[in-house]
């Protein structure tokens, strides 16, 4: 079906703007939104074609809800409805899931990631990749990059909607553990499962502030000479190494 094109610049525009709504850039956002939850009330593409044999391939599964509100629309039109240009023909809108953060904090059984006053949204959305994927209890980021941007989401594949994410303070009535490169060699096995991992900025590392409220600080170990890992890296390789050191000694992971 065909829309008013000057209805559509309006809802996406405003959508953009509205906290309570989210933007969802592409297909692969869109088929995890789904998947954990959300309704996609507003949808278009310019290539119904190449959406629905791409959605056929990846997630036959999330076809049906897409379709239910797919709308037609020049390519002209669809590059004035978003700022970036995107490898899937779809661009979706729906809405921001209730704040969890309490229920994160609440959760002990398993880490919370904290992601401290870091500088790129692609490395934000690459942590909630990662962490969505090892499913910790949540991640909370300080600063001033929005884990829920149309950029951090499109970053995440949408997997925000898969695990609490919010903008939230380090919390400190957990065990706090930072990952820093003067920290003791990384021994994950031992990590408690109700701590909250605390990674730094790509340029400076976790603060002084956060090595305050650290009971541990932990080093990845590496090879002589390089200085660091991506965030997402970083995080990836604690949390599997966590979880398949303590599954090795124990016989279960640790969460």
């Amino acid at each position: 079906m065909r829309a008013d094109h000057r209805a559509l610049l309006r809802d996406f525009a405003n959508a953009y703007q509205d906290p309570s709504s989210v933007v969802l850039e592409g297909f692969h956002p869109a088929r995890h939104a789904i998947r954990f939850g959300a309704t996609v009330h507003t949808a278009v593409t310019y290539d119904r074609q190449k959406l629905l044999a791409i959605a056929d391939r990846l997630a036959p599964d999330v076809v049906a809800p897409i379709v239910d509100r797919l709308v037609d629309v020049d390519r002209a039109v669809f590059d004035k409805l978003c700022p970036r240009t995107l490898t899937s023909p779809l661009l979706s809108i729906t809405a921001r899931p209730a704040d969890r953060t309490d229920d994160a904090a609440a959760d002990r059984r398993r880490p919370i990631v904290c992601l401290e006053s870091p500088r790129n949204p692609g490395n934000v959305g690459a942590v909630i990749r990662v962490a969505a994927a090892a499913d910790v209890a949540g991640v909370f980021v300080t600063g001033q990059v929005d884990p829920w941007s149309p950029v951090v989401i499109r970053a995440a594949a949408g997997l925000q909607f898969a695990v609490p994410v919010a903008t939230a303070p380090i919390p400190a009535d957990r065990p706090v553990v930072v990952l820093d490169a003067d920290g003791d060699h990384l021994r994950p096995s031992d990590l408690d499962p109700a701590s909250v991992l605390v990674i730094g900025g790509e340029r400076y590392g976790v603060s002084a502030d956060a090595r305050r409220l650290a009971q541990r600080a932990v080093a990845i170990p590496m090879r002589p000479g390089v200085s660091s890992l991506n965030l997402a890296t970083a995080v990836s390789a604690v949390l599997f190494a966590w979880k398949t050191a303590v599954e090795d000694r124990t016989g279960s992971p640790p969460w």
